[in-house]
C-alpha cells in the first residue's frame, strides 16, 4: 500500500519554486514592462518590440507572472498591469522595481546560489564569488554599486515616512542622522518636526546630491552635511543619534564600536535611535529571517537582531534599551537612553 503523500506537499512546493517566482518578476523588473503598460493593454509582439526581447519569451513570461496576479491576459496574447504589478513601475511612490532589479542581479543572484556554503562555514559567499568583500566590489564596480543604491532607495521610500511618523521627536533640538546617505530620512523628519535641528553625517564619497535634496525639501537651513567615518567618530552635540540599516551591516563588534562613537559624543539622556528589522518584532514579517540570511551571504558578519541582541549591544555600548517601536514598515525604532 502506498503512502498518501503528507498534506502540505502542495504548499511545500510552493516554497520550493518561490525561487522561480522571484527571478520572473526581477525580470519583469529589469525589463520595464510595468513602465510600458502602464497607460493601456499591449499585445506581447509590441512589448517584445519595445524591450528588444523575444516574443515568445515576453508571452510565456508574462503567462507566468499573470498566474501570481502582476498581469492580466485581457485578451489573446495582450496583457494589461493588475494593481499588484503597478508596484514595479518607477514612477510611483513606493516603488519596489529597485529593489526586484537587484534580487535578480548578479551581485544578489550569484552569491545566493552559494547559501550553503555561508550556512557551513559561517563566512559570506559574496567573498568566495567575487574574490572580495561587497563594499570593496562596490567602490570597483561602479554600474553594479548603481543597481544596489536604486535597490536601497527602493527599500527607504517606505521605511521613511514609517519612521518620521512613529517616533516623538519632541524634546530633541538637534538630530544627527549617522550614516544618511542623501538625506532622505532626516529632511522627512525635519519636514514633520519644524523646530528641529539636523546634522547629515556620511562618508564624504557617499554624500553626492545631498545638498539638493534638503534644498529640494527646504531643509537646508535648518541642516548641517558632514563627512566623516563612523568607526572614527562622529559629530558631537546631538540629542539623538539615528542610525537606519547601519548595525545591521556589521558584527557585534563593530556595531558596538558605532554606538561607542554615539555614546561618546553626546550627553547622558542623550538618545539613540536604531531603525531596523528586529527579529521576532511586533511587525510579524517573514522578512526578518530571509534578511538576516541576505545578510549572511553578502556582509562580512552582519546580522538582524533580536530585541535581546539589541539590549546587549546596547549595554556594552553604554545605553539603556528603553523601548522597541513597531512602524508600519518591516523596521522597528529601537530607543536606547545614554547611561
Amino acid at each position: 500500500m502506498t503512502a498518501e503523500p503528507p498534506a502540505s506537499s502542495p504548499e511545500l512546493l510552493d516554497m520550493i519554486v518561490g525561487k522561480w517566482v522571484s527571478q520572473a518578476i526581477c525580470t519583469a523588473a529589469e525589463l520595464g514592462i510595468a513602465d510600458l503598460l502602464k497607460d493601456g493593454p499591449l499585445s506581447t509582439p509590441e512589448i517584445a518590440a519595445k524591450t528588444r526581447a523575444s516574443e515568445d519569451g515576453v508571452y510565456r513570461l508574462l503567462r507566468a507572472l499573470a498566474h501570481v496576479g502582476l498581469f492580466v491576459e485581457n485578451e489573446p496574447r495582450h496583457f494589461v498591469l493588475a494593481p499588484l504589478g503597478g508596484g514595479l513601475r518607477s514612477d510611483v511612490p513606493g516603488s519596489l522595481r529597485g529593489f526586484a532589479r537587484f534580487l535578480g542581479h548578479d551581485l544578489n543572484s550569484r552569491p545566493w546560489g552559494h547559501l550553503v556554503d555561508s550556512v557551513k562555514t559561517g563566512q559570506p559567499a559574496f567573498d568566495l564569488v567575487f574574490g572580495m568583500s561587497v563594499f570593496d566590489y562596490m567602490t570597483k564596480q561602479p554600474d553594479s554599486a548603481a543597481i544596489f543604491n536604486e535597490a536601497m532607495a527602493s527599500l527607504s521610500l517606505i521605511e521613511i515616512q514609517a519612521i518620521s511618523t512613529a517616533y516623538n521627536f519632541d524634546g530633541i533640538r538637534t538630530l544627527v542622522d549617522v550614516g544618511g546617505g542623501q538625506g532622505g530620512l532626516l529632511a522627512a523628519i525635519l519636514i514633520a518636526n519644524p523646530g528641529l535641528r539636523g546634522v547629515l553625517f556620511e562618508m564624504p564619497h557617499a554624500l553626492g546630491s545631498a545638498r539638493s535634496l534638503l534644498q529640494q525639501a527646504a531643509v537646508i537651513d535648518r541642516c548641517q552635511i558632514t563627512g566623516g567615518d563612523f568607526f572614527t567618530a562622529v559629530p558631537e552635540g546631538g540629542d539623538a543619534y539615528v542610525l537606519k540599516r547601519i548595525l545591521h551591516d556589521w558584527d557585534d563588534t563593530r556595531a558596538r564600536r558605532i554606538l561607542e562613537n554615539c555614546h561618546r559624543a553626546m550627553t547622558l539622556g542623550g538618545r539613540v535611535l536604531v531603525a531596523e528589522v528586529v527579529v521576532g518584532s511586533a511587525n510579524k514579517s517573514n522578512l526578518a529571517g530571509f534578511l538576516d540570511l541576505e545578510m549572511l551571504v553578502v556582509t562580512q558578519g552582519g546580522r538582524e537582531r533580536a530585541e535581546h541582541e539589541f539590549r546587549k549591544l546596547y549595554e556594552a555600548a553604554g545605553f539603556r534599551l528603553s523601548k522597541v517601536i513597531a512602524t508600519r514598515a518591516p523596521v522597528s525604532i529601537v530607543e536606547g537612553i545614554a547611561v
